[in-house]
């Protein structure tokens, strides 16, 4: 079965989100990180459908969904378009799985409307480790941002002459994973030009740190109050820091953290099995 492409709008930008199915079951949302989309759940999202109803959502400059005007991606502002897809769905408590990005934006929602969630599901998803460049003097910040949204303005989006050149590109970004999900991935994270060439469909401005917004500080304090079971998973060979050792997972109040060898960032992709096998337990638990 392949999803079904809905639209809906948020901040005045029309956004894209898949449905899965299965009606009468609980709502369950899926959010992918930076510079990805929405396809990249779908083995999660087949595996999970017979027990829930499961949307995945493209975030704003991503996917199929529209560039935000300017060059801030925000996390207040995801969490803002969360927050309306969630509206539209209108099905409550929801079940939340996110990524990277995804993750973060999935625990902000849950700090803010603890009692919309029933249980949350975070991959490698608690934000930039305490040394981070994002907790940086603001001058620092505000530079740097400034500095990256120049660069970007200045180039062209790359452009692929094929299809299996952007795959490539895709396993050399990301090595661990294998040539049918890469070409996945690029397919649907692709527009094709009319020469044939392909470039990548997120918003280059999408790369940039936002130079203001929630400081680690602010992140703590809207975390501190996710009170429902949360399932949080690290890759081990990821350049992610462990985030039991560098005390971001303490956090979370009620939280369970499974270290998955052999998988890097994406431990959905390098370890799917892993990953879906603690996501249905953790789901069926009481």
């Amino acid at each position: 079965m392949e999803p079904v492409s809905h639209y809906f709008y948020s901040h005045r930008l029309k956004l894209q989100f898949w449905d899965w199915g299965t009606e009468g079951k609980p709502t369950m949302i899926l959010v992918h990180g930076g510079l990805d989309h929405a396809r990249n759940w779908d083995g999660m999202a087949r595996a999970l459908r017979d027990d829930f109803h499961v949307y995945a959502l493209d975030l704003r400059g991503h996917g199929n969904s529209a560039w935000a005007p300017g060059a801030l991606y925000t996390i207040a502002e995801h969490v803002l378009d969360l927050s309306a897809l969630i509206d539209v769905i209108n099905e409550y408590p929801v079940y939340l799985i996110g990524h990277s990005l995804g993750g973060i934006i999935v625990m902000h929602y849950t700090g803010i409307y603890p009692d919309r969630v029933k249980k949350l599901v975070s991959i490698e998803g608690l934000g930039p480790p305490p040394n981070h460049k994002i907790h940086r003097p603001a001058s620092d910040r505000l530079r740097n941002w400034i500095e990256q949204i120049r660069q970007a303005e200045k180039r062209e989006p790359r452009s692929y002459p094929n299809l299996d050149t952007a795959v490539g590109r895709m396993k050399e970004a990301n090595p661990h994973l294998s040539d049918d999900v890469a070409r996945h991935l690029t397919l649907h994270g692709t527009n094709w030009n009319s020469d044939g060439s392909l470039v990548w469909k997120f918003d280059n401005f999408a790369r940039g740190f936002p130079p203001y917004g929630t400081n680690i500080e602010d992140a703590r304090e809207i975390l501190g109050h996710i009170d429902c079971p949360t399932l949080l998973f690290w890759g081990m060979e990821s350049w992610a820091v462990d985030p039991e050792k560098d005390g971001r997972a303490a956090v979370i109040k009620n939280h369970k953290l499974i270290k998955v060898p052999n998988a890097g960032h994406w431990v959905h992709h390098d370890q799917l099995d892993v990953v879906l096998a603690e996501t249905k337990k953790f789901l069926a638990e009481e």
